[in-house]
């Protein structure tokens, strides 16, 4: 906006008529209002809001001029804005257009009775009577409303509640993430943007760590905060993203569960070999232990279960950002690693303190840059178990993207023997309702639209046969979700969910000490190699569809195609999947 981006110029730069902006306002004069009933009583009186006039409504949250009852423009700020280089540019606007700044020209007043007035939600005729009570009205339905959103979310399992605000539009939208798909419900469907945006000012001013005041659709802001759904306490994660139609609002929705709620690595999908893998490296200590996997993929619940198991002999301290599952004799630390400088140094004084505690186990919530790269390397080389995660596309490729410009963790480093302990990648696929699932063949039968994909009688029964000759296991066992569900798994207001009866991890590991070409890969820069005898997380997802719990349409839409495994395995001449490897995995 043109009155946004000239208010952001220095203080000091002349403007094109040659008048230079007045000098700097001593904050200590401004006039604190501190409730609807001071605001009404206030003289000259309030009449209305300016910022549409002066073209600044996207400072109407910090900043806000506003006419008096004497013709006179007073500017409304929050204490950490009446002073600033922008409230003076402003001054000085007011008078370059003719207006005369009050006597006294600024107020300072509180985040919510300064936004309602800058959303016309507190007037002049407002004013006359209950006042305050009408104010904490409107804000106390706005806090209902998002209520609402978030306990519908944990009521039906969600993962993430989001909010796509498009500003020019009348409505906007408020999906769901709801096992692994992104949904909206109708319920939510056609929601006024005022109200979205409103609602969001309101529920801002219950985060904590988070960078500003207010809720600013102009920036990225991230914190956090607590809701109590049914009795239970559920930690929102606050991430907004300023797109170009307006801001994008992500919250995770995490459910604060002690240890004996924690779902044990059989619960969650690992299989027995898997299990009994990492359990195996976890009795000795040091080196790290690594998971990778999408956001959303269950990561830090594995995670969360590891530390629950990790004996008491042994001092566990964890650095979270933030801390998503509570666990009994862990000492867990939130450090909101915000994208001011201020959260940074608290970042790397934790880590100082760390250090000199005296722990043997160590979880640091994520490698995500090279801040958290140089934490991994100080804390996996000094010979303390490190457990970890990382976005990263598979197993092999842990190392390669700890060694990307991003983070930037030595080659040499990660191919020190004892370093990388276990490398595991993890996705979540929706498992089948064991009531209404269809055999596999009906595809076969039927032909046509199936999920994503239209296929002919005959193509779908090549696909059969190309799975069965990929992995050697027949597809009489394999079964497809029933799209009409049935009353174990129907949920009217989420049709496209029914069939389905949760999600189950499918995973790969790789021991890089049982793996010695998989270390050198790392000495000479250059990836592991694809014929590693490892099991993939797409044949473990096979092996759970050769047992009926995976529609194998969902293993090729969370990986790829089986055609295209195929080419791949001409490309690399690999033979097709023999059935023992497959049994092996039970």
């Amino acid at each position: 906006m043109a009155g946004f981006s000239f208010l952001r110029r220095s203080l000091i730069a002349p403007s094109a008529d040659g008048m230079v902006a007045p000098l700097r306002f001593d904050s200590a004069l401004a006039v604190p209002i501190d409730s609807p009933d001071e605001l009404a009583s206030m003289t000259p009186g309030f009449v209305h809001p300016l910022s549409t006039q002066f073209n600044v409504q996207a400072l109407a949250a910090r900043l806000c001029p506003v006419l008096l009852s004497d013709q006179s423009v007073a500017i409304f700020a929050l204490a950490e804005h009446v002073g600033s280089d922008q409230a003076d540019e402003l001054a000085r606007q007011i008078v370059k257009l003719g207006y005369v700044l009050a006597n006294p020209p600024r107020y300072v007043l509180a985040a919510p009775l300064l936004l309602a007035i800058a959303r016309n939600q507190v007037t002049a005729q407002s004013l006359s009577g209950h006042a305050g009570q009408r104010l904490a009205q409107s804000t106390t339905a706005l806090a209902d409303a998002f209520n609402d959103m978030v306990e519908w979310g944990v009521r039906n399992s969600a993962s993430d509640l989001h909010l796509n605000l498009r500003l020019n539009e009348p409505e906007s939208e408020v999906k769901y993430t709801l096992s692994g798909r992104y949904l909206s419900p109708e319920r939510f469907r056609r929601m006024p943007t005022s109200m979205l945006v409103d609602m969001l000012s309101v529920a801002w001013m219950d985060i904590s760590g988070g960078n500003g005041a207010l809720f600013d659709p102009t920036i990225e802001q991230q914190g956090s905060m607590t809701r109590l759904v049914d009795g239970q306490e559920i930690m929102l994660r606050w991430a907004s993203l300023a797109a170009d139609h307006g801001p994008s609002v992500c919250l995770r929705l995490l459910r604060r569960e002690v240890d004996a709620s924690l779902p044990s690595l059989d619960q969650l999908g690992y299989l027995p070999d898997q299990v009994a893998l990492i359990e195996r490296v976890m009795l000795s200590e040091g080196g790290a232990i690594v998971f990778a996997g999408t956001v959303g993929s269950g990561k830090s619940t594995t995670l969360a279960s590891l530390i629950a198991g990790v004996a008491p002999s042994r001092k566990v301290i964890t650095i979270e950002d933030p801390v998503e599952y509570l666990i009994p004799e862990a000492i867990q630390n939130t450090v909101a690693r915000s994208l001011d400088a201020a959260a940074h140094q608290n970042y790397a004084a934790k880590l100082r303190a760390l250090k000199r505690s005296a722990m043997s186990d160590v979880l640091l919530g994520e490698v995500r840059d090279a801040e958290t790269g140089l934490a991994f390397m100080d804390l996996a080389g000094s010979g303390v178990s490190v457990y970890t995660t990382v976005h990263a596309p598979s197993a092999r490729l842990i190392p390669e993207r700890l060694a990307s410009g991003f983070i930037g963790v030595p080659r040499d480093f990660l191919a020190t023997p004892g370093i990388l302990k276990l490398l595991v990648f993890q996705a979540l696929l929706p498992v089948l309702c064991r009531h209404c699932a269809l055999p596999a063949q009906r595809l076969a039968e039927a032909g046509g639209q199936a999920g994503p994909v239209a296929r002919s009688v005959q193509q779908w029964r090549s696909w059969l046969h190309l799975i069965q000759d990929l992995y050697a296991c027949p597809v009489e066992a394999f079964r497809i979700r029933n799209p009409m569900g049935c009353s174990a798994c129907q949920r009217p207001h989420l049709p496209e969910l029914n069939g389905y009866a949760g999600r189950t991890v499918v995973a790969e590991t790789i021991e890089p000490a049982l793996q010695p070409e998989f270390l050198h890969s790392l000495w000479r820069g250059g990836c592991a190699s694809e014929h590693m005898a490892i099991r993939s997380a797409m044949e473990c997802a096979v092996f759970k569809a050769s047992r009926g719990q995976i529609d194998p349409r969902d293993i090729e839409q969370r990986f790829h195609s089986f055609e295209t495994e195929r080419c791949l395995r001409d490309l690399q001449g690999v033979k097709k999947q023999s059935t023992p490897m497959l049994r092996a995995a039970s």
